[in-house]
């Protein structure tokens, strides 16, 4: 059974949804300094640091609850 994908690499393949999920994605496709290995409240983190808008805060928990469930349906194959 194959590995399920990081978070960083399953949120990157999401740049093509039109809400804030998608606008995430793309920033963070564009972030060279994005911290992929620093998990939900590290990267949380990340963003506060940098000033981001609640919306996108916002949207980094909903896409974490999206992966959660990703990860479930991967166990489960």
């Amino acid at each position: 059974m194959p590995k399920p994908k990081s978070f960083t690499a399953w949120l990157k393949t999401r740049t093509d949804q039109q809400d804030g999920v998608g606008d995430l994605a793309r920033e963070v496709s564009r972030d060279r300094d994005w911290p992929s290995r620093r998990g939900h409240d590290g990267q949380r983190a990340y963003l506060e640091e940098r000033g981001a808008i609640p919306a996108a805060i916002e949207a980094l928990d909903r896409a974490y609850g999206q992966y959660e469930t990703y990860q479930a349906t991967q166990s489960d194959a």
